[in-house]
């Protein structure tokens, strides 16, 4: 059996090794075992891989490393779909970068553009986002013609999110000779395209779990009527220890959530788009510090919390779809660590649920519930509407 290599065996430097050391990172993860020899090498690279997985130092070490003190700036940019995503990217490159002489800055939107661009005109490396990117951009805060580096994260998430236009815009700003870095838990449809569009002769590398979920987790369904259902999360998590993250589908609705459980005696605090960007910072630091066992999300709020020991995750309200339970599940069980992903279900959700079940090989745990899993449908489809087959083949040219 082959060695895992470590990161002076891929090729970091002890400065950077040191300070990953100093913060606990010893040792490489797949994904950056795969990654990194590229990315250090200046080629392009697509990654795909599940939430958790350890990306992000992926491409910031071959960020770090390739980049000038006395280069241009920025030199890097890192195009994100969130301002929580922004800020933990920035956490996991500030003490690296300062072991490379970098500055790191981020932009995003709900502070000052004012004050962001004096940050960002001193950075080295700028973690953005589209809308707020694209607006410093027109306004000519921000320089974008020495970007040498640059990495799209969770490109699924921009295009769900709507920031394509704006991804586009600003990629037509950059130098066309650059190295490009593309990480997505998917590279069908149009994420596909788009990998193809913004990468040249890229290296594609798949990270796959034994399940489509994280193989980590235990998953639970649990039966319940619509009146019962903030009882049934109360007992939940009465039960279970740690922290939870609880998921509902609108941002009245996790107000009104985290309302229930105060008055249940259970200290909760939403986090949604329409809070200010100091009140979801606040709530997402007494999270990730355990002050808070309960943070009730929405599904773009919650994109970027990448806090570790998450206990489980409770789908209050269902995902629209396997991709959803997987990006939800995905908060839990990260990084070989076990987690509880728990779905309350109602008498009217059990068709739409049991689909999602099926379809991530989930049924057993779905009818442990005392729930009965739909038949298949039957889908017809040409051979010319056929998804291409993009990943599976570890160090693949794109």
């Amino acid at each position: 059996m082959t060695a895992t290599p470590s990161f002076r065996d891929l090729g970091v430097t002890k400065a950077v090794v040191d300070a990953l050391a100093r913060r606990g990172v010893h040792a490489p993860f797949q994904i950056q075992t795969l990654v990194i020899p590229d990315g250090l090498a200046g080629r392009d690279v697509l990654g795909k891989s599940q939430t958790g997985s350890g990306k992000t130092l992926g491409f910031a070490i071959p960020i770090v490393q390739r980049l000038e003190a006395s280069a241009g700036r920025p030199g890097a940019l890192i195009l994100v779909p969130t301002r929580e995503l922004a800020t933990q990217v920035v956490g996991e490159l500030s003490d690296i970068a300062q072991a490379s002489g970098l500055k790191v800055a981020a932009a995003y939107g709900g502070v000052s553009i004012q004050e962001q661009s004096k940050r960002v005109g001193s950075a080295h490396i700028l973690v953005a986002t589209p809308g707020r990117l694209e607006d410093l951009a027109n306004r000519r805060l921000v320089d974008l013609s020495r970007i040498r580096i640059l990495v799209l994260d969770e490109a699924d998430r921009m295009l769900d999110m709507g920031f394509q236009p704006q991804v586009d815009k600003i990629v037509k700003r950059l130098p066309k000779d650059r190295q490009t870095m593309f990480f997505s838990a998917t590279l069908d449809g149009a994420v596909g395209y788009l990998a193809n569009a913004y990468t040249r002769d890229a290296r594609l590398y798949e990270v796959a779990a034994l399940k489509e979920t994280v193989e980590h987790a235990e998953h639970r369904f649990v039966p319940v009527d619509q009146h019962g259902k903030v009882n049934a999360l109360v007992e939940i998590l009465a039960s279970d220890d740690g922290s939870a993250l609880v998921f509902v589908r609108t941002k009245r609705g996790a107000d009104r959530l985290a309302r229930k459980l105060k008055a249940q005696g259970v200290e909760a605090a939403a986090m949604h788009g329409d809070m200010t960007q100091g009140a979801r910072e606040r709530a997402l630091k007494r999270f990730s510090t355990g002050k808070l066992r309960t943070l009730v999300a929405t599904d773009v709020a919650a994109r970027g919390i990448d806090v570790e020991g998450i206990a489980h995750v409770v789908n209050f309200d269902p995902p629209a779809n396997r991709e959803g339970y997987v990006h939800r599940v995905g908060r839990t069980a990260r990084a070989g660590k076990a987690g509880i992903g728990v779905t309350l279900v109602t008498p009217e959700q059990r068709g739409d649920v049991s689909v999602i079940a099926r379809q991530l090989k989930l049924e057993d745990e779905f009818q442990l519930g005392g729930m009965e899993v739909a038949p298949p449908r039957l889908v017809y489809a040409s051979k010319k509407g056929r998804r291409s087959q993009l990943a599976g083949r570890r160090g693949r040219r794109f």
